[in-house]
């Protein structure tokens, strides 16, 4: 009943490297993008809460 071997240092050291690169996916996705996509994806996002606001029923107190 031998498991496998793990060098902890490494397994660290690949887990934090790992975490960089998710984040550094992260960062790229959210700051480079053009500002036409930026202002494309505002629009479309206000319009979206525009649509779910004018749908809302308000209840009288």
């Amino acid at each position: 009943m031998s498991g496998d071997v793990v060098n902890l240092r490494q397994f660290r050291k690949q887990k934090a490297r790992s975490d960089k690169e998710r984040q550094a996916e992260q960062n790229r996705i959210a700051h480079g993008r053009t500002k036409a996509e930026k202002t494309l994806t505002r629009a479309l996002n206000d319009k979206a809460e525009k649509s779910l606001d004018q749908g809302r029923i308000d209840k009288p107190e």
